[in-house]
C-alpha cells in the first residue's frame, strides 16, 4: 500500500503523471541516477488514479496541471485523499495563478514549479519531497518503537534506564530533522506567497514592486508601534497580497482613478478586498491576513468600504496597511525626495478622513527608512554591471526584471550574498538584454 511504514532501503515510488510523453521521459532521464527511485508513469489524472493504490512506497507524485480531461489541481485533490503521506509537486505556467492556488489549498501541493523548468532545480526538489517523505515515514516508525517500549517499561531490569536514554536521544535527533523539514516548508510556503506578489505585481507594470513596498513599509511601521511579532508577520502577508482581488477586474477599470469611475465601475472595483479575502480563505494560516485585506478600503471616517467601518473599529493592521498603500502608489517609481514629500502631505491631508490620526508621525519617520534611494543618491552614480561584478553592499539604482518580465529584485535594495546568487542563477534561466543597474560612490 502507498502509505504503509517504509522499511529500511525500500524503494520510493514516484508517479509522474503528463498527458505528453516526451515531458515524462524527460524527467525519468532526469532521475535515472536516483537511488533506491522506482519511476512510474501515468498520461493522464484517470490513469494515475487507478494506478494509486497498487503502488508500494508511494512518495511523490509530479502532476502537469493542464491534461485534457481532469486537471492537475483535481487529480492532486483525489490523490491525497488516497495516499495523504506523498508528497505533491504541481507544473504549471505563469500564467495558471488560480491553478496553483487550487493545487495548493485543495490538493495539498507541498511546491509548484513553472514551465519550462530548470533541470537543476527539478531534481533538487524532487529530492527535497523525497527526503520529506522519508522522515516523516521513519519518525512514524520511530514513535511506534516508542510507544511500543512504554508498554513493556514495567518488564524491563535495571538497564531500562540506559537504553531509554539511548532511544530518546535517537528520537530527538529524528525530531530535529523534521523540526528543519517543516522549517523547509515554511520557507517554500512563503516563497510562494512572494511569487504570488510578483505575479501580482506583472498585472501592472508601473507598480512592479508594489506589493514589496507596502509590506516593507507596513512592517516597518508595526515594529515602531512594538505589535506583536504574529501581527507583524500578519501584516506582511498581507501587503504583499492586498491586491489579489483585483485579479480578474477588466484592467480598464483598475486603470481608472477612483474619482473618475462610473458606478457600475464604482461597485465593480469595491468588490475587490472581498474578493481577495475569499481567495485566501481556503488555507487556515491565511485568514487573519485575508480579514486585513478585506479591510484595508476602510477609512478612518466611515467612509470606505466594503463594511463602512470607522476609527478603532477597523483593526490596527488594517489601518497601516491602508496608510502604506497610499504612501507607495504616490511615490510610484519615483523613489525621490520630491515624491515622499508629496506622499507625506497626502496622508497629511487625508488625516482624520481616509488615515488614523496616530500613524501620520510613525510613517513620517518610516517612509525614508522604507525608500533609502530618496535621501542617499547625491554622492552616488549609477553603471550597469553583469552578475560576477556584484558586490555585497551595492545598491540596486533600477527593478530588476527577467527577460519574461518577472520581477527579481526592487530598486533601492541592498544586495548580499544570497541576493547575488540569486541574481545570477536568474540571469542563466531567464536573462534579460541588459545587465544590473547600481548605484556606487562617484
Amino acid at each position: 500500500m502507498s502509505d504503509a511504514v517504509q522499511t529500511e532501503h525500500e524503494p520510493v515510488t514516484v508517479l509522474l503523471v503528463d498527458d505528453e510523453e516526451n515531458i515524462l521521459r524527460s524527467i525519468q532521464r532526469l532521475l535515472m541516477d536516483e537511488e533506491d527511485v522506482e519511476i512510474v508513469t501515468a498520461t493522464s489524472g484517470e490513469e494515475g488514479l487507478k494506478l494509486i493504490p497498487g503502488l508500494t512506497n508511494l512518495g511523490l507524485i509530479v502532476s502537469d496541471q493542464r491534461m485534457p480531461g481532469m486537471t492537475g489541481a483535481l487529480f492532486l485533490e483525489k490523490a491525497r485523499e488516497i495516499t495523504p503521506d506523498a508528497s505533491r509537486i504541481i507544473l504549471t505556467g505563469y500564467a495558471d495563478v488560480t491553478a496553483a492556488v487550487d493545487a495548493i489549498n485543495k490538493g495539498g501541493a507541498w511546491r509548484y514549479l513553472a514551465k519550462p523548468w530548470d533541470d537543476e532545480e527539478l531534481v533538487r526538489v524532487i529530492r527535497e519531497a523525497l527526503d520529506r517523505y522519508r522522515i516523516i515515514i521513519e519518525n512514524r516508525r520511530l514513535n511506534a518503537l516508542v510507544l511500543k517500549q512504554n508498554q513493556e517499561l514495567d518488564e524491563w531490569n535495571s538497564s531500562l534506564k540506559q537504553r531509554v536514554l539511548s532511544q530518546t536521544t535517537e528520537i530527538r535527533k529524528k525530531n530535529e530533522e523534521l523540526h528543519e523539514v517543516n522549517r523547509q516548508v515554511k520557507d517554500a510556503f512563503d516563497g510562494i506567497i512572494t511569487a504570488f506578489s510578483e505575479l501580482l505585481n506583472l498585472r501592472d507594470q508601473r507598480c512592479r514592486s508594489h506589493g514589496r513596498n507596502v509590506s516593507n513599509l507596513a512592517c516597518n511601521a508595526a515594529r515602531v508601534m512594538q505589535l506583536q511579532p504574529a501581527e507583524i508577520e500578519t501584516i506582511r502577508v498581507a501587503g504583499l497580497l492586498h491586491d489579489i482581488g483585483e485579479l480578474g477586474i477588466r484592467e480598464d477599470v483598475l486603470q481608472t482613478p477612483p474619482d473618475m469611475m462610473s458606478p457600475e465601475e464604482a461597485q465593480l472595483y469595491q468588490t475587490h478586498p472581498v474578493r481577495g479575502q475569499t481567495a485566501l480563505d481556503a488555507v487556515e494560516q491565511l485568514r487573519p491576513a485575508g480579514l486585513l485585506i478585506r479591510n484595508h478600503h476602510e477609512r478612518w471616517d466611515g467612509g470606505g468600504f466594503p463594511d463602512h467601518l470607522a476609527g478603532d473599529s477597523i483593526s490596527i493592521g488594517a489601518r497601516i496597511l491602508a496608510c502604506a498603500d497610499l504612501i507607495d502608489r504616490m511615490m510610484s517609481r519615483d523613489h525621490n525626495e520630491h515624491a515622499l514629500a508629496a506622499a507625506i502631505a497626502r496622508i497629511e491631508l487625508e488625516s482624520g478622513h481616509a488615515i488614523d490620526p496616530g500613524l501620520i508621525e510613525i510613517f513620517r519617520s518610516t517612509a525614508a527608512e522604507t525608500y533609502p534611494l530618496v535621501n542617499n543618491r547625491q554622492n552616488l552614480l549609477e553603471q550597469e554591471l553583469q552578475p560576477p561584478a556584484l558586490r555585497v553592499g551595492m545598491l540596486i539604482a533600477r527593478d530588476i526584471i527577467s527577460g519574461t518580465g518577472l520581477l527579481l529584485l526592487g530598486h533601492g535594495e541592498e544586495l548580499d550574498a544570497a541576493r547575488i546568487a540569486s541574481i545570477s542563477r536568474y540571469y542563466r534561466i531567464d536573462p534579460p538584454g541588459h545587465g544590473i543597474f547600481v548605484l556606487v560612490e562617484r
